[in-house]
């Protein structure tokens, strides 16, 4: 089941760059991203009011107002920096490569932060993903787009928001039900953009196909599908594992994007894929052995008192 949730993640996450490029002829990136999120979180807060009363129940304000800044950081800062670099000429799959780096930021910040320890081999895979992100980086740059240097500076600022996000929610001490959070991003998400596009003079949807076309694949595969994935394998394999299957989405968006795009796909591009791979690989094996010792440590402090936990 992990393994075909993270097969699953990694491809509708990466089509969320492909979205972008779909929409980025059509209209501006506030726009885009205005009418991906109002009308989805109409829906959701009319199956809230509706449907899911019971997974209110029990939060209190601050664990609303925890997701709200969750949907802010996970959803407006990381997919505003994506769609703007989209927009300034930066490919597709160059901006999920640079993304890329936000596995080592991750995997360096959960230990102290999360207390979810990176073993050696874990390192290593991680170690091995930035190479493979790299090589795909080498490739593209050989390659020579004319887009302005700071552009690619733009989705650094979207890695971290990200980041951001994924440790506010580690640090949380309360179960939120998904169908709760996704409200909660969505509706604050739709507030911002709205709020952008509004003040921009660009609150009004072009007439073209494809701009709705690209607005019902980001709706689909990329919000419900790419952030519902990356918040359930998180909870169930921990920060270091979800943001090492960032490291697959540059090599696997490159080869989308030459597909449907003709953004250029060598040699280089597949070993970034292949060296992407393995430290998807060594992370999960890595991890087999650290996981042992904390159900231990667990099961020890569990048999010594409820009293040291706070139970």
């Amino acid at each position: 089941m992990n393994s075909l949730l993270s097969v699953a993640f990694v491809l509708c996450w990466s089509s969320g760059f492909i979205g972008a490029k779909l929409g980025a002829g059509s209209a501006s990136a506030v726009t885009i991203l205005m009418w991906r999120f109002l009308p989805l979180a109409a829906i959701l807060i009319v199956i809230a009011a509706v449907g899911t009363r019971a997974s209110w129940r029990g939060l209190a304000v601050r664990d609303v107002a925890r997701q709200a800044m969750i949907g802010a950081l996970s959803h407006s800062g990381y997919l505003l920096t994506v769609y703007y670099a989209i927009q300034l000429g930066v490919s597709s799959g160059t901006t999920a490569l640079i993304d890329g780096v936000q596995p080592l930021v991750a995997g360096a910040l959960a230990g102290p932060l999360l207390r979810q320890y990176v073993s050696r081999k874990q390192w290593l895979g991680l170690c091995l993903g930035v190479g493979g992100v790299a090589i795909v980086t080498m490739a593209d740059a050989v390659a020579g787009t004319g887009v302005v240097w700071w552009a690619y500076l733009i989705p650094f600022l979207g890695m971290l928001s990200l980041v951001a996000a994924t440790i506010l929610e580690g640090r949380s001490r309360t179960q939120v039900a998904p169908a709760v959070s996704m409200t909660v991003h969505c509706a604050v998400s739709a507030a911002i953009f709205t709020a952008l596009a509004v003040s921009a003079g660009a609150a009004k949807p072009p007439a073209e196909l494809s701009f709705w076309a690209a607005i019902t694949w980001l709706v689909a595969l990329s919000t419900f599908g790419g952030y519902g994935l990356y918040w359930l394998i998180l909870r169930r394999s921990g920060v270091t594992k979800v943001n090492t299957l960032m490291f697959l989405m540059a090599p696997v968006t490159a080869l989308w994007g030459a597909l449907m795009f003709g953004e250029p796909f060598g040699a280089q591009t597949a070993l970034g894929l292949a060296v992407g791979l393995a430290a998807v690989v060594t992370v999960y094996r890595g991890g087999t052995s650290s996981t042992r010792v904390c159900a231990r440590d667990v099961d020890t402090a569990q048999a010594s008192g409820p009293a040291k936990y706070g139970a």
